[in-house]
């Protein structure tokens, strides 16, 4: 599942994000100060977005986003009382992708956050290497092909494609179906749980046969799926 780490000095801000994330789908982790924050992310390094807030004890946002910059690309999306322009622009300057004051409407952070998500995911395949070895089998991106590694050719349609390589690209990751309808399909998710689900089956069954029981995806029950780095 999506991880998203929120920070908020504000305890009651920090517990209402959290409720909008978990609404979408979305796992949280809470921090209080700037220490622990980096200290979250230290310890789940599978956060896929950071909400930050700029004032906080400790260590403020500017100064956390410095620190994730030296060895993260990770989303980051502040949150700030202040709402000057230079204000915006040295929080950006930093290395944040997105801004927005306070007060704010719950509904378009989630709405930003889902925005910086694809984005990252998109930058992330972009990065991936022209083929992927996943357990017994090679993945080609820009072929669109999946061959065993003796050299059988699996058939896919576009959408289990798309599955499998979303999974392969974020090894140890796991995707709710809701997450996977989003990207794969490119659409807002609406009761997708099960298309999802005939989907991932049919693509199980092709790469079961072609691999004589090789199980490349795994389910994680209640959750969602992942593939797992060999």
């Amino acid at each position: 599942m999506t991880k998203i780490l929120v920070a908020d000095d504000d305890h009651e801000i920090a517990e209402l994000l959290e409720i909008y994330i978990k609404n979408e789908g979305y796992e949280s982790v809470i921090a209080y100060d700037g220490h622990e924050a980096l200290s979250k992310l230290h310890t789940n390094p599978d956060i896929a977005l950071v909400i930050l807030d700029i004032m906080m004890p400790e260590v403020n946002g500017l100064e956390v986003v410095k620190e994730i910059r030296k060895d993260s690309q990770v989303p980051v999306l502040i949150l700030s009382a202040k709402t000057s322009d230079m204000d915006k622009i040295q929080g950006l300057i930093t290395g944040a992708d997105d801004y927005v004051t306070k007060p704010f409407n719950p509904l378009e952070i989630m709405a930003r956050v889902k925005s910086l998500l694809r984005r990252s995911d998109n930058r992330v395949q972009d990065a991936t290497p022209d083929v992927l070895n996943v357990g017994s089998l090679i993945i080609n991106k820009d072929s669109h092909e999946v061959k065993t590694v003796s050299g059988e050719r699996i058939a896919l349609t576009a959408l289990e494609f798309g599955i499998l390589y979303l999974l392969a690209s974020h090894p140890n990751r796991v995707f709710s179906a809701d997450d996977i309808f989003e990207r794969v399909w490119q659409q807002e998710s609406v009761v997708s749980a099960k298309t999802v689900m005939v989907h991932v089956s049919h693509l199980r069954d092709k790469i079961e046969e072609a691999t004589n029981g090789d199980q490349v995806i795994q389910t994680v029950w209640g959750v969602g799926y992942k593939i797992e780095r060999r």
